[in-house]
């Protein structure tokens, strides 16, 4: 019987000395899932992925990959391929060569491996790419050589080390969804490390937002950027705006007092201390407070910024008792579409949108 998970890390800790890069961690991976690895820099997602690959072992804790302990294996003899930033190409071989390379390492007849290679390369759209130099290709195309390299080994499981981070923007978006399309067509366990959220918002099943060599919260992209567990994981995923105050409970809501004694309403668990958050989505905007209606939140501001960007475009607001501008999404259309820095305007949302945790 098939194990129901392609990777079990249990109670894993590395530790350089008296730092724990990786402190205490444990998850799993069910076959087929794109499960990504989001945090800072430095918060140890590397290390950890490092240690799956075999690079690195861990002080103590259990690596298992289909039921089997990874501990004492080689990183050549796990059933796991990883795909770094820098991509590791060979420069000096043809595309086709890249692509056969770990094959005919492995024993495989050159026939067979350039085949399997060319086969390889039209699944990832780089058809009659074979005899092409490396140098010669762009970011793209070489992005999946790289994967095509990895994915004939048929490994179980796929480590991809910030992949897009030395693609252009363009190029990334792109990129991104390709991924996970490819993902999708192989039906193969990606493990995923990144400090980028839309990359990880975007293409994965399940994300371990990562901050100081622990998992703060495991959770689809949608749980965690709606129900955040702990305020990293509400300021780290997605835009938002931070307030601080002390807490006390109002009537089925918690109250914030900012320091200002301007007075905020939201949901969650507060000690005295408190933080609140609310989406730049979630603001309400009019040029008449009377079109907010009954919102528990309503203040009066002024735009400070019109940050520009399409659809994702936003506005800064100076807003009376607050210490930083309320950033809120400028409407597509309607009065408020071509508002200009100055402007008046009334801001607000409802206690269920403001998220409140203990400071």
């Amino acid at each position: 019987m098939a194990p129901s998970t392609d990777l079990d890390i249990v109670r894993v800790t590395k530790r350089f000395g008296a730092h724990a890069a990786v402190d205490d961690v444990s998850f799993s991976v069910a076959p087929g899932e794109f499960f990504s690895i989001l945090g800072p820099s430095g918060c140890g997602k590397t290390t950890l992925m490092r240690m799956i690959a075999g690079f690195e072992h861990p002080t103590s804790g259990d690596i298992r990959i289909r039921g089997q302990s990874m501990i004492g294996v080689p990183a050549n003899r796990r059933p796991v391929n990883m795909v770094f930033q820098s991509l590791a190409l060979f420069p000096m071989m043809s595309v086709g060569e890249n692509v056969a390379y770990g094959l005919t390492c492995r024993g495989v007849s050159r026939a067979e491996a350039e085949e399997r290679a060319g086969r390889m390369l039209e699944r990832v759209g780089l058809k009659g790419f074979g005899e092409r130099r490396v140098t010669a290709l762009s970011g793209g195309q070489r992005q999946r050589v790289a994967i095509a390299r990895c994915l004939v080994l048929e490994p179980t499981l796929v480590l991809l080390d910030e992949p897009l981070g030395a693609l252009d923007l363009k190029l990334r978006e792109h990129m991104k969804i390709e991924l996970k399309q490819l993902q999708g067509t192989f039906n193969t366990t990606f493990a995923y490390i990144t400090h980028d959220q839309s990359e990880a918002l975007v293409m994965s099943d399940r994300i371990a937002v990562m901050n100081q060599g622990r998992f703060e919260q495991v959770g689809s992209p949608r749980e965690l950027y709606h129900n955040p567990a702990t305020p990293f994981v509400a300021s780290f995923v997605g835009e938002t705006n931070r307030l601080q105050g002390e807490a006390s409970a109002s009537n089925g809501a918690i109250a914030v007092r900012l320091p200002s004694g301007a007075v905020v309403q939201g949901q969650g668990r507060a000690g005295q201390a408190a933080l609140a958050f609310v989406r730049p989505e979630a603001v309400a905007l009019a040029q008449d407070p009377s079109l907010l209606g009954s919102l528990p939140n309503r203040f009066e501001g002024r735009v400070s910024a019109v940050l520009f960007d399409g659809a994702a475009s936003s506005l800064l607001i100076d807003t009376a008792g607050f210490a930083e501008p309320v950033r809120a999404v400028l409407p597509q259309a309607g009065p408020l579409a071509g508002i200009q820095v100055g402007a008046p305007v009334h801001v607000g949302w409802t206690a269920d949108a403001m998220k409140v945790f203990a400071a």
